[in-house]
């Protein structure tokens, strides 16, 4: 079982780190989300003080001690994914620094590749939330006020294929009408941390109770919301938050919509609209560029798991021989 600090690891700060060590500790540069550099700083101290523990050095650190670092996280319970990230937050630092990674070395990956086959890489997915979820949800909803924000926060989330960060940062003046649907910009994202920006579609529902440009229009006019973001918190009185919610709120809500359609909420997550619209995409035939085109996702062998899930039975080898 996974625990949060490896129980040899002091959680005190270091003392009498030299300049080096104190840069590496802040190694994170303008180019990487907040988020990725609090994970990657949160992983360098622990491997900070392991070696301080240990007698190792950190900064620069040898293959063999970064090595021994990664196969002690492997006996203490630490999942694969969360040990690849401390090997890159490693390698980040020493590179920041002006030295020679010594991830890349012979030994780290072999140690790496035995802590795969040991334990085993397959991650526990969440289910995704497709069609058929969405008409039982969606039949549970009444007409008050709340009813509207989580209508049109489920379908435009799923229609959007958009992450909880995107989903949340929605604001009136991202949204813009056209013909076919809704043009939603994206002016931020996991994936685009530049801020390029992008533009999402947002078609019309052939169902009007799943219809996601409905929803959304039903739940602004209702709110009286015109500008500032979408999708914000409404108390039993029905009073508005000024501010939209977070990420995590997100998450609760659809935990807590699922569950009363009947849905075990421990299935799902905050991403299980985005894996959603990939999956049913995926088993309608639609094309990789046109999930791709949705989602925003730069990687073909990450939508390619989606199609695979949603092709399961559509391109089925024993379909028709029984």
């Amino acid at each position: 079982m996974e625990t949060n600090t490896p129980k040899l690891i002091s959680t005190a700060p270091s003392q009498g780190l030299s300049p080096y060590r104190e840069k590496a500790r802040a190694f994170a540069s303008n180019s990487k989300s907040e988020a990725t550099k609090k994970a990657y700083a949160k992983q360098w101290e622990r491997f900070d003080a392991w070696t301080l523990e240990t007698g190792e050095t950190a900064l620069p650190a040898s293959p063999l001690t970064v090595a021994g670092y990664i196969a002690f996280l492997a006996e203490e319970g630490i999942r694969p994914t969360s040990i690849n990230l401390a090997v890159t937050s490693i390698s980040q630092a020493h590179k920041l620094s002006g030295h020679e990674s010594p991830t890349s070395s012979p030994i780290v990956r072999e140690t790496l590749k035995g802590i795969r086959r040991h334990v085993g890489t397959a991650v526990a997915q969440k289910e995704p939330l497709v069609v058929e979820h969405l008409q039982r949800i969606c039949g549970c909803f009444g007409d008050d006020l709340i009813d509207h924000r989580n209508r049109a926060l489920l379908l435009v989330g799923f229609a959007g294929a958009f992450r909880r960060s995107e989903l949340v940062a929605l604001t009136a003046e991202d949204i813009s009408e056209a013909p076919e649907g809704l043009r939603v910009v994206i002016r931020r994202s996991k994936t685009d941390q530049e801020g390029a920006g992008r533009t999402v579609g947002i078609p019309f529902g052939n169902d009007p109770a799943l219809c996601p440009v409905r929803s959304l229009r039903a739940w602004l006019t209702e709110a009286g919301i015109t500008s500032g973001e979408i999708f914000r918190g409404v108390d039993r009185y029905d009073h508005i938050s000024a501010r939209g919610l977070s990420g995590r709120s997100v998450a609760r809500i659809i935990k807590g919509l699922v569950e009363q359609a009947g849905y075990d909420p421990a299935k799902f997550s905050g991403h299980s609209l985005r894996a959603g619209l990939a999956t049913a995409a995926a088993a309608a035939g639609k094309s990789e560029r046109a999930i791709m085109n949705t989602t925003g996702h730069r990687s073909v062998s990450m939508v390619r798991r989606y199609i695979r899930q949603g092709s399961v039975f559509r391109d089925n080898a024993a379909d028709g021989l029984l």
